[in-house]
């Protein structure tokens, strides 16, 4: 393990366009967030998910943001391909996790040549692969960072405890990356358990994103906001119901110049006071695209659907 500070911001993002967008049946179970919508055909939600998709794709690059953009398959179908961040994520050591999934059918988002053309396409370097499917036969899930919010400058990982995040699939993953673990519980304005993590909080460089009020236990309420607070970043605080515009669904990423970005929803960013939006405004750069379907049919917004790249980029030699 090398003592040098990580980076919090990743300086890529890898995004899925989805082929064969829709409601999925195994994850509603577990996931208020998501709505049917009885009054589209399933190629009507497939072709505003891709619009959906293709704006935010458009904003971000229009922002100087590097976007990796990998076609999902049609077959065999995958619902959810649209957020990749719950079956990988990509390490600035080289390492590559892939992730064991609560749902059988979000199973097959899991792409080796993902991995491949990442190293051979656009020239990152890839260390080793660590794959903690194995738990998925024991019912023990860990759904990438939308289980996990990485703190990497301060090694330190938080997770909302739910049925797609175990804790001992949480205790060896946060070992083997030489992380302090903060586990809490969060629920919802109707006291149902909130299904990830990323949904209650976001952590950049300088500034933490969190619905506090979500934690309903006051002693691990106060041991997160301590731990965050001792890392000297500026808090700003959301509600329960900004919480479920996905105002806290955000992802701070960096663009080719150096400068920082802060990548969400246009519900999420309209639910935000003036206040709140001052203060994020002076870390980054607010971009927002309207992903309306896509946050309501699949129960997950901006964040979900980035999976941010913190692999070496490999030196060329003249």
């Amino acid at each position: 393990m090398t003592d040098k500070p990580q980076r919090q911001t990743p300086s890529a993002v890898l995004m899925v366009r989805p082929a064969g967008f829709g409601f999925n049946e195994e994850t509603a179970g577990t996931n208020v967030f998501q709505t049917r919508d009885p009054d589209a055909t399933a190629d009507q939600l497939q072709e505003r998910a891709v619009s959906e998709f293709d704006g935010l794709v458009f904003e971000l690059r229009a922002t100087g943001v590097d976007v990796i953009v990998i076609q999902d398959t049609p077959e065999p179908r995958t619902p959810d391909a649209v957020f990749p961040n719950n079956w990988i994520s990509f390490h600035e050591d080289g390492k590559v996790i892939v992730y064991p999934m609560f749902a059988p059918v979000r199973r097959l988002e899991r792409r080796t040549d993902v991995i491949e053309s990442l190293k051979t396409t656009y020239g990152f370097e890839v260390s080793h692969v660590v794959d903690l499917t194995v738990h998925e036969q024991s019912g023990k899930y860990l759904e990438g960072t939308g289980s996990l919010i990485f703190d990497y400058p301060h090694r330190c990982s938080y997770a909302n405890l739910s049925p797609r995040t175990d804790p001992d699939v949480l205790g060896e993953l946060t070992s083997l990356l030489g992380h302090e673990l903060v586990t809490f519980r969060a629920t919802d304005a109707q006291g149902i358990d909130v299904y990830h993590t990323n949904v209650v909080m976001s952590i950049g460089e300088a500034f933490v994103v969190i619905c506090a009020d979500a934690i309903d236990d006051t002693t691990e309420r106060s041991v997160v906001l301590e731990r965050l607070e001792s890392t000297g970043r500026d808090l700003v605080l959301i509600d329960r119901n900004q919480m479920g515009h996905f105002a806290g669904n955000v992802l701070e990423v960096e663009n080719r110049e150096g400068a920082k970005v802060l990548v969400m929803s246009s519900q999420a960013r309209e639910s935000l006071e003036t206040g709140q939006v001052s203060s994020l405004e002076k870390h980054a750069r607010i971009v927002s695209s309207p992903i309306p379907t896509i946050e309501r049919v699949e129960g997950g917004s901006a964040r979900c659907m980035l999976a941010g790249v913190h692999l070496p980029r490999r030196q060329i030699l003249d």
